[in-house]
């Protein structure tokens, strides 16, 4: 696949490989998730994986497209990214910002809306991390909930035709790692 690039885009290769973080998790991953095995506190398939598609993260020997400049006729290999949200810094901070200018853009000026936070006790952070179809079921459950307050409020109702929209996003890491202080608590 080739893929044409403006001519004056300069394109450098985030070298996430380059970064203490990276080095950390390259060195104590495994270590770290024998060590919660071994303390009977084995973590979800997901955490684990999340580590690993990082440190796949912007490598090239993990996967490129070749990127030709249409003015100077330069090749650049641009390396695949892990497109996570979770733990990749560098992948997590583009997709914010690109949802983020998507609602500002598209969305959000276009109708009155309103922002909900729905923080849940230690426990039910666990279950929703190791089982998310539960946490599906309860947003599903928030979100019939919110819709069928606020069309009330309006006066207006769902068989009629009455619709409202919701975005949801989920947090599972606060600036302290609370995920790890979760683990610790309950005792998973």
């Amino acid at each position: 696949m080739q893929i044409t690039v403006p001519a004056g885009a300069g394109y450098r290769r985030h070298r996430l490989e380059d970064t203490v973080l990276y080095g950390v998790v390259e060195q104590h991953a495994d270590a770290f998730f024998e060590g919660q095995v071994e303390q009977g506190r084995g973590l979800p398939r997901f955490v684990r994986e999340e580590f690993e598609a990082y440190l796949r993260c912007g490598r090239l020997e993990h996967g490129f497209v070749r990127a030709k400049c249409t003015g100077c006729r330069h090749e650049h290999l641009v390396a695949f990214s892990c497109k996570r949200r979770g733990w990749c810094p560098s992948c997590a901070s583009r997709r914010m910002a690109e949802s983020g200018a998507h609602l500002v853009d598209n969305v959000l000026p276009k109708a009155p809306y309103r922002q909900w936070v729905l923080s849940f006790p230690w426990p039910l952070r666990m279950l929703f991390a190791a089982q998310p179809q539960w946490l599906s079921r309860v947003l599903g459950v928030v979100i019939r909930t919110l819709s069928t307050a606020l069309l009330k409020r309006a006066g207006l109702r769902h068989c009629d035709g009455a619709r409202t929209g919701m975005v949801t996003y989920v947090q599972r890491f606060g600036s302290k790692l609370n995920f790890e202080r979760a683990l610790a608590c309950s005792g998973a």
